[in-house]
């Protein structure tokens, strides 16, 4: 058992029969009355993200997770195939399961798929949880307008897309060509790459 004050992001849940992600966790303090924790969390199953605020003293289950390593192939249809790095088995996940990660993912990049083990199945039958990207990954910019010369009030920015199709906010500096840095949890421009 794990207490809602020991949550932190990245951990798995059992909350009210159902499997749950931590994608955002704010312990608060508040000047009167006792300390509350707010959590974000992601049902494993349906991919909906809910809020819920629990007491620091609350207990949840805690799900243990087996990451394993595995590479992005391809994407066929609406699904996005993955293989182990050690056993090269593939497995597949829709484009609902791996969520907002879609934007960054190119072929040959290496990331962890999580595992976990129900309680009810029998031997050692592990079910796939999602993937985990590195923090910081490595794109190229496809198609980017030029900067306005003399436009340098306020660290200005401009609109590139990825070679995986992602829009994002970078320096006037970055041109066609040029590779990107990311960080994945923000989505947001990281340096040159």
């Amino acid at each position: 058992m794990i207490s809602a004050g020991d949550a932190r992001k990245g951990i798995v849940i059992g909350f009210e029969d159902r499997l749950y992600y931590v994608v955002e966790f704010q312990h608060v303090k508040p000047g009167k009355g006792g300390a509350f924790v707010r959590l974000r969390m992601k049902d494993i199953k349906s991919g909906a993200v809910i809020d819920r605020t629990f007491r620091p003293q609350d207990t949840f289950e805690e799900i243990y997770i087996d990451e394993r390593n595995f590479q992005y192939l391809y994407k066929n249809g609406t699904n996005f195939i993955f293989m182990d790095t050690q056993s090269y088995e593939q497995i597949s996940f829709s484009e609902a399961q791996i969520g907002d990660d879609v934007r960054f993912l190119k072929e040959g990049l290496e990331l962890k798929v999580m595992f976990y083990k129900e309680k009810e199945a029998k031997g050692d039958e592990l079910q796939s949880l999602g993937i985990e990207l590195p923090k910081f990954i490595e794109l190229k910019v496809i198609n980017a307008p030029p900067g306005l010369k003399g436009n340098t009030v306020s660290s200005p920015t401009k609109e590139v897309i990825l070679e995986t199709g992602f829009k994002l906010q970078v320096p006037l500096f970055i041109e066609k060509g040029d590779l990107t840095r990311i960080n994945t949890s923000t989505g947001e421009y990281a340096g040159r790459g």
